[in-house]
């Protein structure tokens, strides 16, 4: 928590916002929060619909703290926020799925706000980071020394790139990389050599 509390107050010095992800492991923090929820009576809520399957993300968000310790901890902590989504897959049989999570922020918006943001940093995640754990392992890495870890990054984020624009192999990122790695005409060409 020392780490996420040094981050805001940075974000904060450079006269930004925040929405922060609190997580189960963070227990005093994460089930005050839950103790707000279960509490409060001043909850805004938005619900939206997704596509491709149906799913309902409804964010609550509390302004006013009352089983919040610690609240001088953060750094222009105004926002307590919820998101809880239900996931139902058209024409599968796969089971409904649901998740609750939990956000502090320096933000006093409107839920439907929050529920954009949060929903659009998502994305981000899902087309960039999970890429590249998936197709190159970055999670994995042991790279410490100096700045090789963020150089290295780097470098997975320009062969991602190429890799995304060579469209002439209809597999994804990790497949196109196994070629490029067994085909040096075809490494030329995502090289654009």
């Amino acid at each position: 928590m020392g780490y996420q509390t040094k981050i805001t107050d940075k974000i904060i010095s450079e006269k930004a916002d925040y929405i922060i992800a609190v997580k189960e492991n963070q227990k005093t923090l994460y089930q005050e929060i839950q103790d707000e929820f279960r509490f409060a009576k001043d909850i805004q809520t938005s619900s939206n619909l997704d596509h491709g399957r149906i799913e309902t993300r409804t964010c609550s968000i509390i302004n006013m703290f009352l089983h919040l310790q610690g609240v001088d901890k953060w750094k222009n902590l105004k926002s307590i926020v919820r998101i809880q989504s239900t996931r139902t897959f058209k024409n599968s049989n796969k089971p409904i799925e649901t998740a609750t999570r939990y956000y502090i922020s320096s933000l006093e918006q409107e839920a439907k706000l929050f529920n954009k943001a949060i929903r659009e940093h998502w994305s981000i995640e899902n087309k960039l980071h999970w890429t590249l754990d998936v197709a190159f392992g970055e999670d994995t890495s042991r790279k410490r020394i100096g700045n090789s870890a963020q150089n290295f990054s780097i470098l997975l984020k320009i062969a991602l790139n190429l890799l995304k624009n060579k469209k002439t192999a209809k597999q994804g990122v990790k497949g196109k990389r196994f070629k490029a790695a067994l085909d040096n005409q075809y490494l030329k060409k995502v090289l654009q050599l």
